[in-house]
């Protein structure tokens, strides 16, 4: 532990009601993965009471510069960006500027007459008219009938087709709405939950009922008022030497290198360096351990840290209460496993994954925990009943490749003793 990440721990686990002893064992986890060559680097954190009593740094940030990971080093967050705008876009709900059933077409023009592709090709696809209208809840919680870039979908196809590239889009949220209201959904509003872009039309609507570009609004609403220098959209220069680089499963390296993956986006010419017009709301910020736990910390308190109110108790509340119709499950929505988990069990609120029942989700923890992850297997779970924040980061894709963000919360809830 090096003398940064042990002035960052504010107190021993057993002060917490947690054992040092079984903590560890999260440290052990996390290096055995490394030592089989499966991650390059990682670091864990985990609070609870809103006292840091573990942060721990592993491996290498950039295994071609041979520089080992750092407690400062900078993380592309992909998904887990998500929460932050969803967070975003509540605090304007909580200032009555829209209501959750409302139309987005009534805020996002471009989105009136919505259709459905049921058949067809991308060059000539077959539509009908949507069952009913997107609303401002379902592109919270992935039912709006998007899809993700980059799937083996047609609409997927056609987003590429207009230059709807995420990250490395060359345009802003604003030509990003006006290029996808003119593409047909995947499916009817709130029939099915598709994982998705939903995220960027978050963003865009936090422009709207702002005024403020989506970098400003959540730098002053968000990040400056809970001390998160390091999270933004692109990483500051002067920092550019503290990105990590991220890297891809490949096993075919391993008789090679001996590691199980290769190089996928090295810092230097990485988009995440140069300042963009696109803001993705749906994975586009960069950040460092340090911060997303401030960000943890502020949700496992109910919407606050060291006194500055981010979100009301009771809008937190209703975010990480499951929104799926009928109290349904992920799996009841047509989405049986997503990444290297099943969804049996598990719901969705407004930004974030939702543990309903452990039992029959087969996954450690207690009903209320909340959660997400990002494109390169970093991960966060809030548990509000036990006042627990876990962050971990790193930078390999796909998330999928192994099922370390089950065995992080085995190692966090069995390190609790009281």
């Amino acid at each position: 532990m090096t003398s940064t990440t042990r002035s960052l721990i504010d107190a021993r686990p057993e002060d917490v009601g947690m054992s040092s002893q079984r903590l560890a064992r999260m440290s052990r986890l996390i290096e055995r993965y490394i030592e089989a060559g499966r991650y390059p680097g990682a670091i864990s954190m985990v609070a609870r009471r809103d006292r840091v009593v573990h942060f721990e740094t592993y491996g290498s940030m950039d295994d071609e510069a041979g520089k080992a990971m750092q407690p400062d080093t900078i993380v592309r967050a992909y998904s887990m960006t998500k929460p932050i705008v969803s967070v975003g876009l509540m605090q304007l709900y909580e200032e009555s500027l829209f209501q959750l059933d409302d139309p987005v077409s009534a805020y996002v023009p471009e989105f009136r007459d919505q259709q459905v592709m049921v058949g067809g090709t991308v060059d000539d696809p077959q539509v009908r008219p949507a069952s009913r209208e997107m609303t401002i809840r379902d592109v919270l919680m992935h039912t709006s009938g998007l899809v993700q870039r980059g799937t083996a979908n047609p609409i997927a196809e056609m987003y590429a087709r207009a230059g709807v590239n995420g990250n490395e889009s060359t345009f802003d949220l604003a030509e990003m709405v006006s290029r996808v209201g003119r593409l047909p959904l995947y499916c009817d509003p709130g029939s099915a939950w598709n994982y998705s872009i939903s995220t960027d039309v978050v963003g865009y609507l936090c422009e709207v009922f702002s005024g403020r570009r989506l970098d400003h609004y959540l730098r002053e609403r968000i990040f400056e008022p809970l001390g998160m220098p390091d999270t933004g959209f692109h990483v500051r220069e002067g920092e550019i030497d503290r990105l990590a680089a991220c890297y891809e499963r490949d096993d075919a390296a391993f008789a090679a290198t001996g590691k199980y993956y290769r190089l996928q986006d090295a810092p230097e010419g990485s988009v995440y360096t140069t300042p963009r017009t696109y803001f993705a709301g749906a994975g586009g910020l960069v950040t460092t351990a340090a911060d997303y736990m401030r960000f943890s910390r502020m949700l496992a308190n109910g919407g606050s840290l060291e006194g500055e109110r981010i979100l009301g108790p009771r809008t937190l509340e209703y975010m990480r209460m499951n929104h799926l119709p009928g109290g349904t499950d992920l799996a009841g929505m047509g989405q049986p496993q997503f990444g290297e988990t099943t969804m049996y069990g598990v719901g969705f609120g407004l930004g974030f994954a939702v543990l309903l029942d452990p039992t029959r989700s087969q996954v450690m923890g207690t009903p209320g925990e909340f959660y997400w992850g990002g494109a390169a297997s970093t991960a966060f779970f809030i548990n509000p009943a036990e006042e627990l924040a876990v962050v971990f980061l790193t930078q390999l894709r796909p998330s999928s490749s192994y099922p370390i963000r089950r065995e992080l919360r085995i190692a966090a809830y069995q390190a609790i003793t009281d």
